[in-house]
C-alpha cells in the first residue's frame, strides 16, 4: 500500500505539557493518557473530543516533575490546550498542569520546550515542626515529608 501525497496527510500540531505532582506519586503514560480522553470528553463531549484526537506521544515523569507531548489535530488546537488545562488529577494523583507550547512537529517540540519541564531536584533534610524532616527541593520550592503526606513550602519558610 502506498504512502499518501503529503497534500493529503492529516495534519497535527503537538502540545508540550508540563506535569508537577508530589515526588511519591506514582502514574503513568496510560493514566495520563485516560485523563486526556476524560477531560476533553467532559469539556468538548463525545463529538469534540473525537474531532481533538488527543493522542500522548512522549511521557516522562521523574520524582513529580516531567513532561508530555500530547499530539492534536491541526484546527482543535485551542479546544485541547482548555481540555488539558481542566485536568487536576492522574490517578489518585493531584497534578499541576502547564502548557509550554505548540509545535508543528514532535522533533521541534523536543527541542523547544523538553529543557523548560524538567527541572534538577534535590534531596536534603530540613527543619519543620521542631524535627529534621526529609525534603525534595527544586528551585525556590520544598516539598517537605511530614510522615502522613507532603507539605509544600519556599526556602523562605525553611
Amino acid at each position: 500500500m502506498k504512502h499518501l501525497p503529503k497534500h493529503l496527510r492529516p495534519r497535527r500540531r503537538y502540545l508540550a505539557v508540563g506535569i508537577e505532582s508530589w515526588p511519591d506519586d506514582d502514574f503513568g503514560t496510560r493514566d495520563f493518557q485516560h485523563e486526556c480522553w476524560y477531560a476533553a470528553q467532559n469539556l468538548l463531549g463525545d463529538p469534540g473530543s473525537a474531532d481533538a484526537d488527543l493522542r500522548v506521544i512522549d511521557f516522562e515523569v521523574d520524582d513529580g516533575s516531567g513532561m508530555a507531548i500530547v499530539r492534536v489535530r491541526h484546527g482543535e488546537v485551542e479546544r485541547a490546550r482548555a481540555a488539558i488545562a481542566c485536568i487536576d488529577t492522574v490517578g489518585d494523583a493531584p497534578v499541576g498542569i502547564r502548557l509550554l507550547g505548540v509545535s508543528g512537529t514532535i522533533r521541534a517540540c523536543e527541542e523547544r520546550y523538553k529543557g523548560r519541564a524538567v527541572r534538577e531536584s534535590a534531596e536534603r533534610n530540613v527543619a519543620f515542626a521542631d524535627a529534621r524532616r526529609p525534603a525534595t527541593v527544586r528551585g525556590d520550592r520544598v516539598e517537605i515529608d511530614s510522615g502522613s503526606g507532603f507539605v509544600g513550602a519556599t526556602t523562605l519558610d525553611i
